[in-house]
């Protein structure tokens, strides 16, 4: 067998391994990711990176190193934390904060507060108003889309299929089953988010 044969029979070799890895049986799963593990990296991609755009990359990168469930898990579990802050002092801290917080843009800014890190997380969800210490100084707004895909961009890389396709039809705590609630604060009647958010309001509003 020729240097030629040897090499490319090697290449196969890898190439067919790699194939069984990826291509593996993948079940749907409503499992989320342990707690522990999700804000482990979230964390670390935080003191890793100095903007959103590293801070995307950083996530994707240690996602993939995840097992397939897992990384489902680690968007069902990004799912249950908005599910957790869908509530009207939330929105009223990301009105304030973003000028204004459509649907969209408060799924957006939730998405950001998770990618802040378990502390502020956890610190928001009891009082939106301490994401004043999130402040940055010529910030415009605090918001982070890239947060929500980075599970689908990794699972996408490490087994080329769509991670929706593996969600679990009994995973309820996601943005299709949304609570109702009554907004306790009104735009046209400013002291009501002052109530809610003082020092965010005190300090972002005009």
């Amino acid at each position: 067998m020729g240097i030629f044969d040897k090499l490319f029979g090697k290449k196969e070799q890898a190439k067919n391994k790699t194939s069984k890895t990826y291509n593996q049986e993948i079940e749907k799963t409503s499992e989320m990711l342990d707690e522990t593990i999700f804000w482990n990296i979230v964390d670390s991609s935080v003191k890793n990176s100095k903007n959103q755009d590293a801070q995307e990359r950083f996530l994707v990168k240690e996602i993939e190193k995840l097992t397939p469930k897992q990384m489902i898990g680690f968007r069902l579990r990004t799912d249950k934390l908005l599910y957790d802050t869908y509530n009207s002092e939330m929105w009223c801290a990301g009105y304030i904060m973003n000028g204004g917080c459509s649907d969209d843009g408060f799924e957006y800014f939730r998405n950001w507060i998770i990618s802040r890190g378990k502390e502020t997380y956890y610190k928001a969800k009891e009082n939106p108003d301490t994401l004043i210490s999130e402040l940055v100084e010529g910030e415009e707004f605090y918001d982070f889309e890239g947060f929500w895909y980075v599970a689908l961009t990794a699972f996408e890389n490490k087994t080329g299929k769509e991670l929706y396709d593996y969600i679990a039809d009994d995973f309820k705590t996601n943005e299709g089953n949304y609570p109702n609630f009554e907004f306790t604060w009104k735009e046209e009647e400013p002291e009501t988010m002052k109530t809610i958010c003082p020092k965010l309001f005190e300090k972002m509003w005009n």
